[in-house]
């Protein structure tokens, strides 16, 4: 059986005269971490909406976990799927509870209703509270929840029905320096747990970039400049291309850095 769980061949995402995304190729494998980076209007976005199977491509062929996109009925692909975005975040009804926003993720829902869940999925659900330092919330609105823990039970979420792959788009926006750290060291936890699902974190900085994470791939106008293992992509050669600035990078204690030259 084939460990592909993303394959991406020749992809383009046009929206009226903008070309969003250009002859995209891209293959992901189970156990890959990978980051996706780049300046604003890269394409980051348009991409993650793509393998989550929220946007269908203009051109190109997308294949998820299997299954080629207009030959599957997503509807039953996606709670394979483990998705956060700020798009998503939006769309919680206002009086949501944190415990019923990660149990709706096992039928890939939004606002609970009259479906009934076992002892055993909401024993789930507070586990993965409790593992993102959010169990004393699950009575709480999401709505009261402030950025960084609204973050933390978006991810409890999308870890909700045992995805096999895990897309996390900017999950560290907005977040002050304590939060933001608390949050990558989490999700370094996760990148290190050999059982976790295939990983892809969107993102604007390299100082976002969870130890753990094991490649990395470079957009710039909707084109991929760079991809592959994180340590040859993250060059201070090709982040400058992508940046359109120059800039030097390192690495220090598993964590990166870049700056102007």
């Amino acid at each position: 059986m084939s460990d592909e769980v993303l394959k991406l061949r020749g992809v383009s995402v046009r929206r009226e005269t903008s070309l969003l995304l250009r002859n995209v190729d891209w293959t992901a494998h189970s156990g890959e971490r990978w980051i996706v980076i780049g300046p604003n209007g890269a394409g980051k976005t348009t991409l993650l909406q793509v393998a989550s199977t929220l946007l269908y491509p203009t051109e190109g062929t997308v294949e998820v976990l299997g299954e080629r996109l207009g030959e599957v009925d997503v509807f039953e692909l996606r709670p394979r799927i483990g998705l956060t975005s700020a798009a998503l975040a939006e769309k919680v009804p206002a009086g949501e509870k944190v415990i019923d926003l990660v149990l709706t993720a096992s039928y890939a829902i939004l606002g609970r209703w009259k479906e009934e869940y076992d002892s055993s999925d909401v024993t789930r659900a507070v586990e993965l509270l409790d593992a993102l330092g959010c169990a004393h919330l699950i009575r709480r609105r999401f709505s009261t929840l402030s950025e960084g823990e609204r973050k933390r039970v978006q991810i409890a979420r999308a870890m909700m029905p045992d995805p096999e792959m895990l897309l996390l788009d900017e999950p560290a926006a907005g977040l002050d320096l304590g939060g933001r750290e608390d949050l990558l060291r989490r999700l370094s936890t996760l990148a290190h747990n050999p059982k976790a699902p295939m990983m892809v974190l969107v993102t604007h900085h390299v100082e976002e970039v969870p130890d753990g994470f094991t490649h990395a791939m470079l957009l710039r106008r909707g084109a991929v400049l760079a991809a592959g293992p994180i340590e040859a992509t993250f060059t201070a050669k090709n982040l400058s291309r992508c940046f359109g600035v120059p800039l030097e990078i390192e690495r220090h204690e598993n964590r990166w850095r870049a700056w102007a030259r």
